[in-house]
């Protein structure tokens, strides 16, 4: 007997959106995924309307859904009130060129409490030459914190660039470093 041809439905999603708004004692959040693990992440907004905003127009085809996101949604707010906490969750890289996910995947070993160059990165990934190109790839992260894109600094010190401003990643870079 031959088995049944298996067929799959355009017009069913291959990975469902989901999203969650939560607060912490820093703000509110929101954290997006889909079947294949995060998509993005808010840094602290002064409203659920703000973060809900910050997680863009790939909010509209997505569901609410905090029991999903339970478990990330309790470490964040561990994070937010200063503790050491780590970020291994799984990340929808489907838009990601292999170069930003290579500085990505290294910007994640950078240890909580730490910083490194751009310079330093650059050498990590093999690209000793591309320090420019890290802060381009890092300038794209959509899930600061998770891939703490904050701990990179530049090679003399100064802070550098951040998607939320040299003002919220002083902050983050504060919070981490006078941990209880």
């Amino acid at each position: 007997m031959r088995g049944k041809l298996q067929t799959k439905r355009i017009d069913a999603p291959e990975s469902p959106l989901r999203y969650a708004i939560f607060s912490t004692g820093q703000g509110w959040l929101g954290l997006l995924a889909s079947g294949k693990g995060l998509l993005a992440a808010t840094l602290p907004q002064t409203s659920k309307e703000a973060a809900l905003e910050r997680l863009g127009e790939d909010i509209e085809k997505a569901a609410p859904d905090d029991g999903f996101f339970s478990d990330i949604v309790s470490r964040l707010r561990e994070y937010f009130s200063g503790h050491p906490v780590s970020f291994e969750d799984e990340i929808d890289a489907g838009e990601v060129t292999p170069f930003q996910l290579k500085v990505w995947q290294t910007a994640r070993t950078i240890p909580y409490g730490e910083t490194r160059s751009y310079a330093w990165l650059a050498r990590q990934i093999g690209k000793p030459a591309a320090p420019r190109a890290v802060g381009q790839a890092l300038k794209r992260n959509r899930l600061p914190v998770i891939i703490p894109c904050h701990r990179v600094i530049a090679s003399d010190g100064d802070i550098g660039g951040f998607s939320g401003g040299p003002a919220a990643k002083k902050r983050l870079l504060k919070l981490e470093t006078t941990s209880p």
